[in-house]
């Protein structure tokens, strides 16, 4: 089980281990937990339909060791790319065990996931099913897919929809043409099943069981519309979870009972006909085992304003806060070295924290009060296990990027750092 955080989000290991962290690889530097991402992984288990799937999302944390020890527990794999891929495959996921999603998928990317085991796909028009069916045709191999379903909205939640609007994502429910070919094998694929995902981030839970609910009902009128058993209802993910601010992970109790309840009245075979029900989840797993320690390099003041610059700025957190995953007031960072702050140098105004990129828009919080800054201060940003280092402009300026550290329990299991580099590619005339 998790250890308790010392109440400011913070896991106690963290805190055991902070200057040795600080001294061998110093900041900006993100922790991860692996005790807190095993028990992340069963409390969200526990909360879904008895027998359902749980696929881990890379995008959130590609990191090997978290998905290694996801892996283990028994979660698939959900990837979007062959970078993606290669280490779910790394982390010994069986190919057989991995759904490739994505928008724009090219010719290439699914040969090669072919080549390596994946048979099943998520496709999301008329055109990405005949990408797949080239591919399998030049491959010898044969694969099923799922049908990525632009649903209704089933609430006003979430950071991010991904449906009930017009959307890159996923063929229009109303779309009768393209999902009557959709629904209908071509060469050596075949569709297995439907694959919605509604938006990110539902932080209301009547709302989170109001989307699953509503993409059980639009799949079931689509399926018996077309007169289609699906063998694999996959109704994404959209699981809330605290982003760089302290705060729990939250539990879902009421989930189980409503999901199958729709289920049940939608598909009332699914259990003889051992229909498989998979959710997705990258955040609400990934979230809480991650913490990024980070310095402060100066606070200064401009005109009625006070700003904190901080060595991480949107190159290490929070590069896709233009699209929603940051929100005002933004990170909340922990004191986690008190330092040698004067009494006279304690902030009594709110504060702009800033990163060190010459850019204005490299900012992280617009104005949270934090009397603690002090030119040295080590802070910690809790609840950033998710959407951390691998969503953020790590290229900006060519800044050295963070060290990853890697703990479970006491034991320090893995120490590393990205590495940005140009390689030569082959150029033929």
């Amino acid at each position: 089980m998790t250890e308790p955080s010392t109440g400011s989000g913070i896991p106690a290991s963290i805190r055991r281990h902070l200057a040795q962290i600080v001294q061998n690889v110093g900041t900006p530097a993100y922790v991860y937990d692996l005790a807190v991402v095993r028990s992340s992984f069963a409390a969200l288990r526990d909360d879904l339909p008895v027998g359902s799937e749980l696929f881990y999302s890379l995008k959130a944390n590609p990191h090997p060791q978290l998905v290694a020890q996801l892996v283990a527990l028994g979660a698939r794999a959900e990837v979007s790319s062959i970078g993606e891929l290669a280490v779910a495959l790394a982390a010994d996921c069986p190919a057989h065990h991995v759904l490739y999603t994505g928008p724009g998928k090219t010719p290439e990317e699914v040969e090669e996931a072919l080549n390596r085991g994946v048979r099943l796909f998520s496709v999301e028009s008329v055109t990405d099913r005949q990408r797949l069916a080239e591919a399998c045709s030049r491959t010898g191999t044969t694969a099923g897919y799922l049908i990525r379903i632009n649903s209704p909205r089933g609430s006003t939640g979430g950071s991010l929809r991904m449906t009930g609007r017009p959307s890159a994502f996923g063929v229009d429910h109303t779309d009768i043409q393209a999902l009557d070919r959709l629904l209908r094998p071509l060469g050596r694929v075949r569709p297995v099943g439907m694959h919605t995902f509604c938006a990110t981030n539902i932080a209301a839970p009547a709302a989170l069981a109001a989307e699953f609910e509503q993409s059980v009902r639009t799949i079931a009128a689509i399926a018996g519309r077309a007169g289609f058993t699906p063998d694999v209802l996959d109704l994404g993910g959209g699981f809330p979870a605290p982003f760089a601010r302290p705060g729990a992970l939250p539990r879902h109790p009421y989930l189980k009972g409503a999901v199958d309840a729709v289920l049940d009245t939608a598909f009332p075979d699914r259990r003889r006909n051992g229909t498989r029900v998979v959710f997705e989840s990258g955040r609400a797993l990934a979230a809480s085992a991650g913490t990024l320690l980070t310095t402060v390099l100066d606070v200064k003041r401009s005109g009625d304003r006070t700003f904190a610059v901080l060595d991480s700025g949107v190159n290490v957190l929070g590069g896709m806060s233009g699209l929603g995953r940051l929100r005002s007031p933004s990170i909340v960072p922990v004191p986690v070295d008190a330092g040698t702050a004067s009494p006279e140098s304690r902030l009594t105004t709110p504060v702009t924290l800033v990163g060190p990129l010459c850019t204005p828009l490299d900012v992280l919080a617009p104005a949270i009060d934090a009397p603690y800054l002090h030119p040295g201060q080590v802070l910690a940003v809790p609840n950033t296990g998710a959407y951390g280092p691998t969503a953020s402009l790590l290229g900006f300026l060519s800044r050295t990027p963070p060290a990853e550290v890697v703990l479970d329990g006491d034991h320090i299991v893995a120490t590393g750092r990205f590495e940005l580099r140009t390689q030569e590619v082959t150029f033929r005339d």
